[in-house]
């Protein structure tokens, strides 16, 4: 099983970067047969996507959009603006193929200054998730600022949840079967990309 982290944030170290790692981490040792990486996006210099077919794109686009295909299930955070994920994170899911997470398993994690975007996973992510027909965990952990101190969780409640993601993670994907298309439902309308012209 290869499970990859995602983190949203716009900068090289985030809260958000911190609660993703930690998540894979008990992720990891709670089953060492695992392969755990993460991806912090802001350390990539991904291109905006311009509506041209997935596999086009070069440099860093190129090598996120292929970890991301190759990935067997994600830990995926963001910290939250205005109620919404970064543009950031926006831009890969962008940029990657529609079919991409087809009944792939997502945990889910969001940071925010207080907990007035809590619902923003269900109502934003969720929803972004479900077009590329990706399985998301019931569960998901948001965490504010007053779980951190001095640059760590210092959080009992907060780390008890990020255990939690990380364990559901290795045991909801083990028990999913390997022809994920038979539990997904049916196929949304295929849709084709077309790269934009000048003209």
């Amino acid at each position: 099983m290869k499970l990859l982290g995602i983190s949203g944030g716009p900068t090289q170290s985030s809260k958000t970067l911190l609660a993703v790692n930690t998540a894979l981490g008990f992720a990891c040792k709670h089953d060492s047969n695992i392969e755990i990486e993460t991806l912090n996006i802001s350390q990539f210099n991904v291109q905006f996507c311009d509506a041209r077919d997935p596999s086009k794109y070069e440099g860093d686009a190129r090598i996120l959009i292929d970890k991301i295909i190759d990935a067997d299930a994600y830990i995926i955070g963001t910290p939250m603006y205005r109620g919404t994920y970064t543009g950031l994170l926006k831009n890969v899911f962008d940029l990657i193929p529609n079919e991409a997470m087809i009944g792939k398993l997502v945990g889910l994690i969001a940071t925010g200054g207080s907990d007035h975007h809590y619902l923003a996973l269900e109502h934003e992510l969720k929803p972004l998730l479900g077009f590329f027909l990706a399985i998301v965990l019931p569960g998901v952990v948001y965490a504010n600022n007053a779980h951190y101190s001095q640059g760590e969780i210092g959080s009992e409640e907060l780390m008890v949840k990020l255990q939690q993601l990380g364990e559901s993670v290795v045991n909801f994907n083990k028990i999913l079967p390997i022809d994920r298309l038979s539990i997904i439902g049916a196929l949304g309308p295929s849709i084709k990309r077309q790269s934009l012209t000048s003209g």
